[in-house]
């Protein structure tokens, strides 16, 4: 099984993006989504960005992970 988060990108350089997950930004790769643009979501996994995906549903299950989170902590 694996795990892949919604990010969305705020800069590309070459095959490499700056993504920014929950207000934290970090370098990920575009090799496998050369098709990415800035201000898309992507689905991340282990610093590759695998899919370009809707904003409404990167939004959605960003969150239920916020939700899941704040569960947890109770």
């Amino acid at each position: 099984m694996c795990l892949a988060i919604p990010a969305r990108i705020v800069s590309i350089q070459g095959q490499e993006a700056e993504a920014e997950i929950g207000g934290i930004t970090r370098k990920i790769s575009l090799a496998l989504t050369p098709e990415a643009q800035v201000g898309d979501y992507v689905l991340l996994h282990t610093g590759y960005a695998i899919a370009v995906v809707d904003q409404e549903e990167a939004e959605e299950t960003l969150r239920l992970l916020e939700e899941i989170a704040e569960f947890s902590e109770m």
